[in-house]
């Protein structure tokens, strides 16, 4: 990568949108703070036109001295530009429709009009010295010759860069890559990737188009959103982390799991146990194979440390596990056993793990361990 990839994050306006959530003023600040001290170059603040109430929270964060870039979201109507402008932002997105679905039947309008009124609005930003990002939405269905031809007049009109939109989570990463590729050749001009999760490829598709040349990235926080939500912000940072190997991908990542509850509670949506990146349970293992790997050397089954996310490693004792699991868990009571009393107690933990459809804990596991002692005593 010869430029660095840069986080815009949408929580505070695409995540709002997320159906049912609202965020109070104060939480919308705190958020905004939390994200900054991750270290996010850019927050999307919300929709200024949409009246007092959002314009003070937004002004608020303004006000905050962070060292992101605040953006606010706009229609590509000059109204809603002068009230960004009163908000006191440094930047601004313009969106306006490109596909001819969207076109025809959401703005009752024509590709040329598209064309005058984006330019119209990215002008009259431009003149007010604000930092532009044209959103093309629903990019991933409209025509590559007219999609280019927009990015075009964009650049032309003093956009800093355009927002790919994939409005509808309809894309690929093959096909994300080579559409980002190919636009990147017709225009020299950044590109944001801004993907949404309707077939569970959100965050794939932003590091896709990531690699084709994007060196913007939208997310959202525990990938809230319209509909399946946005590409999720915590898995974003960490693929180009780990995925990517980029090494200024240097965001405090020890932060993202307060973050993240944060933003659950306040949209009142939990995060699931298996949530990559998050969840709870995600470095807990069972299965015996995984479960001896990772005593023996961590690395064998897991690539990133838990502590460094806030989290802890735990071996479970259940249907799936080994002996050696088994052994390690009793040795954190002191007690030592040999092979053969390891084997009889592993028959009656799975046993016991079916029937009641769970892993054990320690008393349950205690309690077998028992009477595969009083058994033995009894055959003795």
């Amino acid at each position: 990568m010869t430029k660095k990839i840069k986080l815009l994050d949408t929580t505070l306006r695409d995540g709002e949108q997320t159906a049912g959530v609202v965020f109070a003023n104060e939480e919308k600040v705190f958020i905004a703070k939390m994200l900054d001290e991750l270290g996010v170059d850019q927050i999307e603040a919300g929709i200024p036109v949409m009246g007092s109430d959002e314009k003070d929270v937004i002004k608020k964060i303004v006000k905050s001295n962070l060292k992101a870039s605040i953006m606010g979201w706009n229609r590509a109507v000059i109204k809603d530009i002068e009230a960004s402008i009163d908000c006191g932002v440094d930047a601004v997105a313009i969106s306006i429709s490109t596909s001819d679905i969207h076109i025809t039947h959401k703005l009752n309008s024509t590709r040329d009009r598209v064309l005058e009124q984006m330019v119209k609005a990215t002008e009259f930003a431009k003149f007010n010295g604000l930092y532009i990002s044209v959103n093309a939405e629903d990019a991933s269905r409209t025509d590559d010759l007219f999609l280019i031809d927009f990015f075009k007049a964009a650049k032309e009109a003093g956009a800093n860069r355009v927002r790919f939109c994939d409005t509808v989570g309809i894309l690929d990463p093959i096909t994300t890559y080579n559409r980002i590729k190919l636009l990147k050749e017709a225009v020299d001009i950044d590109i944001e990737m801004h993907t949404h999760n309707d077939l569970g490829m959100a965050t794939a598709n932003a590091i896709a188009g990531a690699m084709a040349g994007a060196t913007y990235l939208g997310a959202t926080v525990n990938g809230l959103g319209e509909r399946a939500g946005n590409a999720s912000l915590e898995e974003v940072i960490l693929s180009l982390k780990y995925a990517m190997n980029l090494e200024h991908a240097n965001y405090h990542i020890e932060k993202i799991k307060d973050l993240c509850a944060y933003v659950a509670k306040a949209s009142n949506r939990e995060i699931p146990f298996w949530k990559a990146i998050t969840g709870e349970r995600i470095f807990y293992h069972e299965s015996g194979i995984h479960a001896d790997g990772a005593l023996k050397n961590p690395l064998t089954y897991e690539i990133i440390k838990p502590e460094d996310l806030g989290l802890e490693r735990k071996i479970l004792i259940g249907k799936h596990s080994g002996s050696a699991a088994i052994k390690n868990r009793l040795s954190f009571h002191g007690i030592h056993i040999d092979d053969a009393s390891s084997y009889e107690l592993l028959i009656k933990v799975r046993n016991v793990s079916i029937a009641l459809k769970r892993s054990l804990n320690d008393k349950e596991l205690l309690s077998l361990y028992e009477e595969v002692l009083r058994e033995r005593n009894l055959t003795a």
